[in-house]
């Protein structure tokens, strides 16, 4: 495994989805304490991840936050813990998954999910060169 991953969180995402590419480019954005890096989940690293932990790898239809040798979460406990992750303001929304039970959140997860691709049409996303390096395989 590549060195500079050990102590970041990578979120996967499917790289062909307009509104999966919209909350990566604000993740970016956000991130200023340089926490995540990111993987399409149809890259060679995004197929190996999902199988060796035995996860669907035709379906993109999940987020997965991974924390290497520790974690790994799906759908909304992830988006939950990179707004906890990500502080501040941002922090306040993770409150809302210790206060909500998890098929809930999941099933508002699902609902967006299902629609993702009528919600935002494809966008080609140009990160800069600071961006670049936080991506592992697009």
């Amino acid at each position: 495994m590549r060195e500079d991953i050990q102590h970041k969180y990578i979120v996967f995402f499917d790289g062909e989805c307009g509104v999966c590419n919209f909350w990566v480019q604000w993740i970016l954005e956000k991130d200023k304490n340089d926490e995540f890096m990111f993987a399409s989940l149809q890259s060679d690293f995004g197929q190996k991840f999902l199988t060796e932990r035995g996860l669907e790898t035709k379906q993109f239809n999940t987020l997965y936050l991974w924390k290497p040798q520790q974690y790994y979460l799906i759908k909304s406990k992830a988006v939950l813990k990179i707004t906890d992750i990500l502080g501040g303001f941002y922090k306040l929304l993770s409150l809302f998954g210790k206060v909500s039970p998890t098929f809930f959140s999941n099933n508002i997860y699902d609902l967006i999910s299902k629609n993702r691709m009528k919600l935002s049409a494809q966008k080609c996303f140009l990160p800069d060169a600071h961006q670049k390096k936080k991506f592992i395989e697009v």
